[in-house]
C-alpha cells in the first residue's frame, strides 16, 4: 500500500498511474502537483487526485512514493525544487523516455544521486495528452522499464517495481544506455517519421487534396503524429545520440529501397519487403 503518492505532471501518464492504482486498492492518497493550476482542478475535478498544490516542496511532505512525469526539460528544475525535502524512505522515480537525459537531471538537481531514486520508463501510451484523456487501463499487459542505477536503493527498486505490476504492467530492467538506444529504434525514430511526413505533406501543394484522399494505411502510420510536440521535441534534443545513429541507418536501408526503384529492380523490392512482412508478423502478433 502507498500511503501517500506524489505526482508531478498529472497528465496521460501520471493520471492513468493514479486511476490504476486506485482500481488496484493500492494507494491511500494521491497529490497533485505541477505549474498549471487549471490542469489540477480537472484532474481534481475527474477523482484522479486527492488534492494538488502548486509549491513542490509541499508536495512532497509526508510522500511515500514520488513519480516525475514532467517534460524532460523540466526534471532538473523539480528536483531542485523537491531538495531537501523528501522523507528519507520516500522512493522517487519517474517516467522518461530518455533515461540519460533524466539520471543527469536528477543529479543536477539534487546536487548528487539520491539513493532512493529508480528510473523508469512505460512503454505505454496513446497520441492523446493530458489528464483528460488518462485511463486506468492504460499500463496493463504493456511493459515497463526499470533502469535501475548502481546507486539505487534495492528496497526503493522493489517498491517501484511493485508499484507497476499493481497497475497490470509487465516489468523489466536494461541498463540506462541500453534503454535509450532500443526506445530510439522502437519509438523516437517511428515519431520522427510521422511528423516529418505529415509536414512534407501539409507542405505540399495541393494539401487539402491529398489529405482528403488518404486511405486508412496513412491514418494508421501517422497517427502518433498528433502527440504532444513539446514532448517529442524534448525527447529528440535529449536522447541525440542514439537518435541521430538510428536514423543514419535508416537513411541508408532508405537509400537502397529508392536505388531499386530507380533501377527497376523488383526482385530487390521484394526481397526488402518479404523480410519486412516476416519480421513484422514474428514480433508484432
Amino acid at each position: 500500500m502507498i500511503k501517500r503518492l506524489t505526482i508531478f505532471g498529472v497528465g496521460l501518464i501520471g493520471g492513468s498511474l493514479a486511476m490504476a492504482l486506485r482500481a488496484a486498492g493500492t494507494c491511500h492518497e494521491v497529490v497533485g502537483c505541477s505549474r498549471s493550476e487549471e490542469h489540477l482542478r480537472q484532474a481534481l475535478e475527474r477523482g484522479v487526485i486527492d488534492r494538488y498544490t502548486l509549491d513542490p516542496a509541499e508536495a512532497v511532505q509526508g510522500a511515500d512514493m514520488v513519480v516525475l512525469a514532467v517534460p524532460l526539460g523540466a526534471m532538473r528544475a523539480v528536483c531542485a525544487a523537491i531538495r531537501g525535502h523528501l522523507a528519507p524512505e520516500a522512493a522517487l522515480t519517474d517516467v522518461g523516455s530518455a533515461k540519460g537525459s533524466v539520471v543527469e537531471a536528477v543529479r543536477e538537481g539534487f546536487g548528487e544521486m539520491p539513493l532512493n531514486f529508480v528510473p523508469g520508463h512505460p512503454i505505454a501510451g496513446t497520441e492523446k495528452s493530458g489528464v483528460s484523456a488518462a485511463f486506468p487501463g492504460l499500463f496493463h499487459g504493456r511493459r515497463v522499464i526499470l533502469t535501475p542505477l548502481e546507486t539505487s536503493d534495492l528496497g526503493a527498486l522493489a517498491r517501484v517495481r511493485t508499484m507497476w505490476e499493481e497497475t497490470g504492467a509487465v516489468v523489466e530492467t536494461l541498463s540506462v544506455a541500453h534503454h535509450d538506444e532500443v526506445l530510439a529504434a522502437t519509438s523516437h525514430l517511428p515519431h520522427l517519421l510521422a511528423f516529418g511526413l505529415v509536414d512534407s505533406l501539409a507542405r505540399m501543394g495541393e494539401r487539402d487534396e491529398i489529405f482528403r484522399y488518404a486511405a486508412g494505411g496513412f491514418r494508421d502510420f501517422t497517427r502518433i503524429a498528433s502527440s504532444d510536440p513539446v514532448m517529442w521535441r524534448d525527447i529528440c534534443l535529449a536522447n541525440r545520440e542514439a537518435i541521430l545513429q538510428v536514423m543514419a541507418g535508416y537513411q541508408q536501408d532508405l537509400g537502397l529501397i529508392t536505388r531499386a526503384i530507380e533501377a527497376q529492380d523488383g526482385d530487390a523490392l521484394l526481397e526488402i519487403f518479404q523480410r519486412a512482412k516476416a519480421a513484422r508478423d514474428e514480433f508484432c502478433q
